[in-house]
């Protein structure tokens, strides 16, 4: 049976519902939230900081750390593992990876940069969840950045090209699944992630691939919106607590 129509009647080129935002955790210096679909990760960034221990340290440059992970009860399937987990690590590897050309870690020399993304449930795309969320949380905590990274899995379900897979669609029985996470920065189109899970043809990969910019790019300015929104409320909150300042003092 092919693949016609997708069960929650969404376009091929249409994404779950998004929500993004900056500063929601108060002690961390920075963080961001983004849900796709029911798929929901958290960033926390501590940092720039000292490394330790000090062999360590580069001179040249700091040390982005990423940290993945996957509350127990937060998937689908089987329950997940406590603790940093093989899938875990090569995750947290991934994240690195994708963030890595967009941060000027030569403005940190011998620190480091830890990110921790925690996510409480998913429905397919976590990785991509994970990305987003960080860049988020990394624009937020005021480091050197040339550009966001944000990220959305395509693929290839029987011969239909789709964005933005679900759990039921990567689970399809009927046919041939490919999915295929892209992170990228999306005012040059330079692609920082590209994993692939299946098997696809050629001309298959390419007509997925057209599809992630428009996405990513859709998905990028609600990054900036939610950067920009947290802007204006500490701007906001600034001129709220001096004008209490300047009433007290009268």
């Amino acid at each position: 049976m092919a693949y016609n129509k997708r069960h929650d009647n969404r376009k091929p080129d249409e994404t779950r519902p998004i929500i993004a935002k900056a500063g929601i955790i108060p002690k961390a210096d920075g963080s961001g939230y983004f849900k796709i679909g029911n798929t929901e990760a958290y960033a926390a960034v501590y940092g720039p900081r000292e490394l330790h221990p000090r062999s360590k340290q580069d001179p040249k440059q700091g040390l982005l750390r990423c940290l993945y992970n996957m509350m127990p009860f937060s998937g689908q399937g089987n329950r997940v593992r406590p603790g940093p987990g093989r899938r875990s690590k090569e995750i947290s590897m991934v994240m690195e990876n994708a963030l890595r050309p967009v941060l000027d870690l030569e403005a940190y020399p011998n620190a480091v940069v830890d990110v921790f993304v925690e996510l409480p449930q998913t429905d397919a795309g976590s990785r991509c969840a994970a990305i987003t969320a960080a860049a988020i949380a990394l624009a937020d905590a005021g480091l050197k950045m040339r550009d966001m990274v944000a990220a959305v899995a395509v693929g290839v379900v029987d011969d239909a090209q789709v964005v933005d897979l679900d759990y039921e669609e990567e689970a399809w029985k009927e046919g041939e699944v490919a999915d295929i996470p892209v992170a990228m920065v999306p005012s040059t189109g330079e692609i920082t992630l590209l994993q692939m899970d299946g098997k696809v043809e050629k001309e298959q990969l390419l007509a997925a691939l057209a599809l992630a910019r428009p996405a990513i790019e859709r998905i990028a300015e609600a990054q900036r919106a939610a950067i920009r929104q947290r802007y204006e409320d500490v701007m906001t909150q600034v001129v709220a607590n001096g004008g209490s300042k300047a009433a007290d003092e009268e």
